[in-house]
């Protein structure tokens, strides 16, 4: 049996031999690059890195080894794609931006719509991202405020994009895919949710509690305690505290924040019983032209990719190799094509840095869709 220091350093030596023979290989990429942009031709050849992977496992007799080659030439090649579109931006031929740049959003006489009534966590938003003098204009629905401004009715709507104890809020997800409005800044809030019921209602009287399902689920422990109470969703929390006040009735509560009391003169009964005591909720600020401050520094996009192995694998690796750090990644339900994903991805960066501009190349053409959300 051979000596295992003396195995090391044959590996070390055959390392050596790949880390050169890989340089000779990158090389020979940017040659590629050269030639696809003076003939116009695309970076990705999908056919073409098919029969490849195909021809180097045919030159492995071990059966145990094919997957291996197979899966190596995968890297090789994938990397090879990536320097290429970092040679096609460095020739002016990047991912084509429709966005323009402003020194600073504009936030002073702007008009701002949100969803609910008036104390709704929408508006709380609002305020904590304009100021307390902003005035928004409530809507009845996310639909109703990303139509306004795709419009260009309002300038900015605010929505819940996702809490720390619910999750994403799926509706709005769907809604930035649907409109072409974009992301152009977030505000996060702390959520203190309170039971409220009438000024004469005691604990003991409740059996209806009316929230929205996001607040609900927050809730969710402390209602486990009181299956015996009637849980209806409605559209948003200060709906709920609107609709106690209005109906009169001592056996109906609200779940909404503190300040709903105070609007519509209910009592609190029960204080802060959300699940998490950090229970935080994720606002975006939307707007209907494609703008992006100078400063920015997080990017969302969403893309559909190949509903076959590795796709979201190889997908991914264009953030590792252009060294950008994910903050999050989700997925949704593709409509009318059963158990495929539209994926979600935010990511630290301005469109501005050319490693995200390498990125997005990549991703444009490795994707079956590709669309920027927003840089905020």
């Amino acid at each position: 049996m051979r000596d295992l220091l003396e195995i090391r350093e044959e590996i070390d030596s055959v390392d050596a031999e790949l880390v050169a023979l890989y340089v000779k290989r990158m090389g020979l990429a940017e040659q590629v690059a050269e030639y696809k942009i003076s003939n116009g031709k695309q970076v990705f050849d999908k056919e073409r890195e098919i029969a490849k992977l195909e021809k180097v496992a045919e030159l492995v007799e071990a059966s145990s080894l094919k997957s291996g080659v197979k899966e190596l030439f995968e890297q090789i090649m994938s990397m090879s794609r990536k320097r290429q579109y970092q040679i096609l931006a460095e020739h002016g031929l990047g991912v084509k931006l429709d966005f323009a740049q402003v020194d600073k959003l504009p936030e002073q006489d702007v008009r701002i719509v949100y969803q609910g009534e008036e104390g709704a966590n929408s508006q709380s938003a609002m305020k904590a991202y304009f100021g307390e003098e902003a005035k928004g204009v409530p809507v009845e629905t996310w639909r109703d405020a990303m139509e306004i401004i795709a419009a260009h009715k309002a300038d900015y709507a605010v929505l819940p994009i996702e809490n720390s104890s619910a999750g994403i809020v799926t509706e709005n997800y769907d809604l930035l895919v649907e409109y072409d409005n974009v992301i152009v800044g977030e505000q996060i809030i702390k959520i203190d949710h309170c039971l409220l019921g009438l000024p004469e209602a005691e604990l003991s009287d409740i059996e209806r509690i009316y929230s929205h399902p996001q607040a609900l689920m927050q809730c969710s422990h402390y209602l486990e305690e009181h299956r015996e109470w009637e849980k209806h969703s409605v559209k948003n929390t200060a709906v709920a505290a609107k609709k106690i006040m209005q109906d009169g009735r001592r056996n109906q509560a609200a779940i909404a924040s503190r300040n709903n009391a105070d609007i519509y003169g209910l009592k609190i009964l029960k204080e802060e019983f959300q699940n998490n005591v950090n229970n935080s909720t994720r606002f975006v600020i939307v707007a209907g032209k494609k703008l992006f401050a100078k400063d920015a520094k997080k990017i969302s996009i969403c893309f559909e990719i190949p509903h076959e192995s590795g796709s979201l694998y190889h997908t991914l690796s264009h953030f590792i190799y252009n060294n950008l750090n994910m903050n999050k990644i989700e997925s949704r339900p593709i409509q009318k094509r059963n158990w495929e994903y539209r994926f979600f991805v935010d990511f630290e960066g301005n469109l501005n840095d050319s490693a995200v501009q390498n990125a997005l190349r990549g991703l444009e053409e490795e994707t079956i869709k590709l669309r920027i959300l927003g840089n905020y």
